[in-house]
């Protein structure tokens, strides 16, 4: 319950505080859709209690480079860029007095309507984190679902990116997966807020659930590897090789969690931590 708590307060920062107006950053080499992507995952926040060593790990690690927006009086939040594409906002929270590291990745799905989408959620048993809110491009939420996963809801007014502007390569998020306690009841939960087409599959270590969006995968969820793990969200981020990409995340300030291994996924990620310990995944993927 702490754990939430903390998250709560933490995420209605990042919904107030996220996609402000002022000193936006220019959106020219990107696209997007005329109707909303239901499912798919549009943007991602990092919550990081040191975004100055966040901005040295991700961008030795992935190329990054950043732009401050420019928020007078409010908490620092930096967008990130790959290229001519913009890739992830970065927020600056405070330490907590007990120690406690809320630093994480946040997902946002992209759903038609935030309102309806909370609504929805709460009447499957989820609880909201940070009530609906507008910000410039759109309208945010974030809910806690059932499971106890956290995960961002959003209603872009300008279109979400679409496939060809989020094509997967490295230094890119290219994959969202939810770590369940209950696989089938979290594929029921995401199938209700947002639309998602749940389909078993049997792969290498056992079932595995895609989420579906008019055929396309947008997410996956696995059972959590034991009761330890509390269920959560990971974002992916491609990288050429896991192991090279896993020791440069060591030598910049992270930790190493799961090497590579032939027995996972044939070697083709590892896990991560950054410097304040936000965990993050490194899949292989091809440029």
């Amino acid at each position: 319950m702490r754990i939430a708590l903390a998250l709560a307060t933490m995420l209605m920062v990042v919904t107030t505080a996220s996609c402000t107006t002022a000193g936006k950053p220019a959106l020219d080499g990107m696209s997007f859709t005329d109707e909303p992507l239901s499912g798919k995952v549009i943007w991602n926040d990092l919550i990081t209690e040191d975004i100055d060593a966040a901005r040295r790990f991700y961008g030795g690690l992935f190329g990054w480079s950043f732009e401050e927006i420019n928020r007078p009086g409010r908490t620092e939040y930096n967008v990130a860029r790959l290229g001519d594409v913009f890739v992830a906002g970065l927020l600056a929270v405070d330490r907590r007095a007990d120690g406690q590291s809320v630093s994480r990745w946040l997902p946002y799905v992209s759903v038609t309507d935030v309102d309806e989408a909370v609504q929805r959620g709460v009447g499957q048993g989820a609880s909201v984190a940070a009530a609906a809110t507008d910000v410039a491009l759109g309208r945010v939420a974030a809910i806690i679902d059932p499971q106890g996963a956290v995960i961002g809801l959003a209603t872009s007014r300008i279109g979400d990116p679409d496939d060809a502007t989020t094509r997967a390569a490295p230094g890119r998020v290219v994959w969202h997966e939810m770590l369940a306690s209950e696989t089938s009841e979290a594929a029921s939960f995401y199938s209700v807020i947002a639309g998602l087409e749940a389909r078993m599959i049997t792969r290498r270590g056992g079932e595995y659930i895609l989420l579906l969006q008019e055929g396309t995968p947008r997410a996956g969820i696995m059972a959590r590897p034991n009761d330890e793990v509390q269920p959560v969200w990971l974002t992916h981020f491609g990288v050429s090789d896991p192991a090279v990409a896993a020791r440069q995340a060591e030598s910049l300030g992270g930790r190493i969690i799961v090497q590579p291994s032939p027995e996972f996924r044939d070697g083709t990620i590892a896990v991560v931590t950054d410097p304040s310990g936000a965990v993050l995944v490194l899949s292989k993927t091809s440029i």
